[in-house]
């Protein structure tokens, strides 16, 4: 019998996957948060988008899900938030991703509550 071994993927690449998956939907205000160095942090990265309506967000999620399935990553897949579409995170372990409403990406603002992360815009010139 063959076995099928799990394709190794880089945390940092996982996290330019995903911001491709992001940008092939026009996620806007991508940003990477590099948590690397933040003591107590729970992922390596954090990729953070914006979508306009719920639909968006919900097309935004399936495409960076989309995108992860064609590396053949395969570790820890969790995702959580779509049915209410305000905000969907999908945790890849060493990469977690969220997938905000402008109304929830401000009153979270991930962005300042790990200030400590080195922020990387992500403009789709890198996806």
């Amino acid at each position: 019998m063959k076995q099928h071994k799990k394709k190794e993927v880089s945390s940092h690449d996982l996290s330019q996957t995903v911001v491709k998956g992001m940008h092939e939907k026009k996620a806007l205000d991508v940003v990477v948060l590099d948590m690397k160095h933040v003591k107590n942090a729970v992922a390596d990265y954090f990729v953070i988008g914006t979508g306009t309506s719920d639909t968006h967000i919900h097309a935004i999620a399936d495409s960076v899900i989309d995108e992860v399935n064609k590396t053949g990553y395969t570790e820890g897949v969790h995702s959580e938030g779509m049915t209410n579409r305000e905000w969907i995170l999908i945790d890849y372990l060493d990469v977690v991703v969220h997938v905000f409403n402008r109304e929830k990406r401000g009153y979270y603002d991930l962005e300042s509550l790990w200030g400590d992360a080195i922020r990387i815009e992500a403009p789709e010139t890198i996806a």
